[in-house]
Parts: C-alpha cells; sequence; structure tokens
C-alpha cells in the first residue's frame, strides 16, 4: 500500500505574529491592498485551525510612520501618536479579513479608545488566546519613542508565547540589503549578541534585548509565498532564525 503522507505539526502551541505595514500595502505605495489582507487573514486562519493560538502586532508604516513627521519638523511625540493610529487603522481591516474567514477575533489597543478596540489587559489577552481568539494588539506600547518591533517583543513576554515570527518582504537576514547588494549573505541562525554587533536591521535593540534577556527565539521569514506562515509553524527551516 502506498505511504500516506503525514500532515505536518506545529512546533509552536502560541506565537506573536508581527506583520509590517508595508506588508498590507502590497504593491501599492500607500494604504490596505484588500488582496493583502485577504492573504494574510487565509494564512492566519490556517493556523488557527490547527490549534495555534496566534496573536498580531502590525505596524502602520503604509499610512504613517512617525520618524518620518519627525523628519518633516514635526513634534516626535505627536509624530508618534498618529504613527500608534495608523496601527489602529490596520489592525481593523485585517480583523474584519480575519473575521471573513470565520475567525473570532479581539483587537486590544494599549491607546484607550472603547468604541473601537478592548483595552490591552494581559489577563484578557490570554484569555481570549486560550479560547481560540485571535488577538490584534494595536496601538504599539502606548508610548511615544518605542517601535512596533519593541511592541511585539513585549506583548509577546506579556502573553508567554513561545516564538516571535517576524513577516516581512525579505527572505531572511542578511550581512547588508540584497536589494542593493547582490552579494550579501543570508544567514540561517543567529544569536542575538550577533545581530546586535553586526548592527543587522531585523529588530531595534530595545526589542532584542527583551527577547534575549526572556530567551524568545525570533523568526524573520518572506510573508510573500504559498503556505509560508504555516511552513515556519511547523518548523521548516524558512527564513533566519535569531535565538
Amino acid at each position: 500500500m502506498p505511504k500516506v503522507a503525514k500532515k505536518p505539526k506545529p512546533i509552536y502551541k502560541r506565537i506573536l505574529l508581527k506583520v509590517s505595514g508595508e506588508a498590507l500595502a502590497g504593491d501599492r505605495r500607500y494604504g490596505i491592498d484588500e488582496r493583502m489582507a485577504k492573504s494574510v487573514a487565509a494564512q492566519v486562519a490556517e493556523i488557527h485551525r490547527m490549534g495555534v493560538q496566534v496573536a498580531l502586532v502590525i505596524g502602520g508604516g503604509n499610512i504613517y510612520r512617525g520618524a518620518d513627521g519627525e523628519r518633516m519638523g514635526m513634534d516626535r511625540v505627536s509624530s508618534d501618536y498618529m504613527g500608534m493610529l495608523a496601527t489602529v487603522i490596520n489592525a481593523l481591516a485585517l480583523q474584519n479579513a480575519l473575521e471573513k474567514e470565520g475567525v473570532p477575533t479581539r483587537v486590544q489597543s494599549a491607546i484607550e479608545m472603547s468604541k473601537l478596540a478592548e483595552p490591552f489587559i494581559r489577563r484578557r489577552a490570554v484569555r481570549h488566546l486560550e479560547k481560540h481568539r485571535i488577538v490584534i494588539f494595536a496601538g504599539g506600547t502606548g508610548n511615544p519613542y518605542f517601535t512596533t518591533d519593541t511592541a511585539a517583543a513585549l506583548r509577546a513576554v506579556e502573553i508567554s508565547a513561545d516564538a516571535i515570527l517576524k513577516a516581512t518582504n525579505v527572505d531572511g537576514v542578511y550581512s547588508d540589503d540584497p536589494r542593493k547588494n547582490p552579494k550579501a549573505v543570508k544567514y540561517r541562525h543567529l544569536n542575538y549578541l550577533d545581530a546586535i554587533q553586526r548592527r543587522l536591521k531585523v529588530m531595534d535593540t530595545t526589542a532584542f534585548s527583551l527577547c534575549m534577556e526572556n530567551k524568545l527565539p525570533i523568526v524573520v521569514f518572506d510573508l510573500h509565498g504559498a503556505h509560508h506562515i504555516l511552513r515556519v509553524v511547523c518548523g521548516e527551516p524558512l527564513g533566519t532564525i535569531v535565538s
């Protein structure tokens, strides 16, 4: 009798998926590409149905970046708050896409806005995950001067995630920008100190420090591909692992 291929099994019970705002923009320079939102939602729903508990942090760079406002002469604090509001818009768009996939989803915001989202409460977030609801953390950390990478690391530690999955537009971590330098070398595995010392732009130093102190692995991979989130969750050597 022919052998029946075994279904892949997830190696993580609970993950935090970090998605950049640019990823939601797709081929556009600005805003939300509905096809991309649908694609991300379909991939997340796929692992959710396997029993993986999923939390998300999404950036706001497709709408507004706090650092860009500062470069234009805007007050940094006001600019960062505008960037946080952009993440709320993206979170609501992704919630809508996920619920169309039949997945119960909750948005929790670090900035209180009761008509749009729940306030971030750690115990409530964990309870949602235990009840197999997806939780999207919006509003960054709620404080200026911190990136959504830091928010992802902080929330991942708070909910005791097994790993951070950072979905980007590049298929891993390179020694240089592979789009500008064809000789850039891709790393399969890095430790935290190497990534910090080599100044590899995976996450900012604050986020790295949080992950290092709490021994939280980071998997960096390309979001654009068939079942990429599923493949990473099931342990395929896709992208780069920082641990």
